[in-house]
């Protein structure tokens, strides 16, 4: 999937995320802001030569529809959650690389548990292209918030591993098509 750069005025103050540090940095109205890639409800704008993550919920500042969490059952299975985590997790995306955690087989681990309030948690374990990866907290952060959109979930323990370690064999077929590994 090809994306088209499209260059837009931030239409209020926001805050971007700089790629790679994991910096927050506010942008303000006005600022001139070209859309690198769209994925997963988050953007990845270019301004003044530096790549800054939005997330969803400030879409409109790019003039962009705010993205809606998933929906489930109102007595939702652990299967229909356990379902509703892996498609939420299929929404984050290295801003670097596009394409979403689940396809590059950085998903190591994604179970529920059951808290005495009937509600459960989400324990993920993931890991990074590379243990370096300055966007380690980031994914981790945005994992952890997709996650927490669903309702049902009242909890969402992620957690970094580098056991063992990444290699390109644990991407998914079309991913490494996308990435044009095969």
């Amino acid at each position: 999937m090809h994306y088209s750069p499209q260059t837009v005025a931030l239409s209020r103050d926001v805050i971007g995320t700089l790629i790679p540090a994991g910096t927050k940095v506010e942008l303000p109205s006005g600022t001139s802001a070209t859309i690198t890639q769209a994925l997963g409800g988050s953007y990845t704008v270019q301004v003044e030569g530096h790549l800054f993550r939005i997330e969803g919920k400030d879409a409109d500042a790019l003039g962009k529809e705010v993205s809606k969490g998933p929906d489930v059952p109102e007595n939702a299975s652990d299967e229909d959650l356990e379902n509703a985590v892996m498609e939420q997790l299929r929404t984050v995306y290295d801003p670097e690389i596009p394409i979403n955690v689940v396809e590059l087989g950085l998903i190591y681990e994604s179970r529920l548990e059951h808290l005495a309030d009937g509600k459960r948690k989400a324990v993920i374990r993931m890991t990074l292209t590379a243990p370096g990866c300055g966007m380690g907290d980031i994914l981790v952060a945005d994992a952890k918030a997709k996650v927490l959109e669903i309702p049902g979930i009242a909890e969402a323990d992620v957690q970094l591993t580098f056991d063992p370690p990444w290699t390109q064999d644990k991407m998914s077929e079309a991913a490494r098509l996308q990435a044009g590994l095969m």
